[in-house]
């Protein structure tokens, strides 16, 4: 079993909820093909400006992958206007465990955040990664 960390927005985390689907645009290809069935995706909400209010980052749940990888193009997901893409590469999910769990002051335990001080370098221009059996353990205790 492999445990990825998956970054999305708030808008693509009510699509992922509601249709228990889980896509990435064709540039995440190599990653989203070695996702199996089982597998363990932690859904992580990237920070977010909302008027004038700063939504900070948080992960909001567990979902089990239960297909392979396919692709489908329609339009579920939302994304930015100028790229304009559908996350045509999918995994169907089922929910494991849905909650809140504020981000930051998780960064001093996780392992796969070698550098504390700048930790959004390891999620940046990611749709997904893999995280340590550890850390998935660490995140999965403290969601409620």
């Amino acid at each position: 079993m492999t445990y990825w960390l998956c970054i999305t927005n708030r808008a693509n985390w009510k699509v992922i909820k509601e249709k228990n689907i889980w896509g990435v645009p064709r540039r995440h290809k190599n990653t989203i093909a070695k996702v199996k069935p089982g597998d363990r995706l932690v859904i992580y909400l990237k920070q977010e400006r909302k008027d004038k209010e700063i939504l900070e980052p948080k992960i909001v749940g567990i979902f089990e992958v239960v297909s392979e990888p396919y692709e489908d193009s329609t339009r579920i997901f939302k994304s930015p206007p100028h790229l304009n893409e559908t996350y045509p590469l999918r995994v169907k999910v089922k929910p494991i465990k849905l909650g809140e769990l504020e981000f930051k002051p998780l960064i001093p335990k996780l392992k796969f955040i070698t550098n504390k001080k700048k930790w959004s370098g390891h999620l940046m221009g990611k749709a997904m990664r893999e995280i340590p059996e550890e850390d998935y353990k660490l995140i999965e205790a403290l969601i409620s």
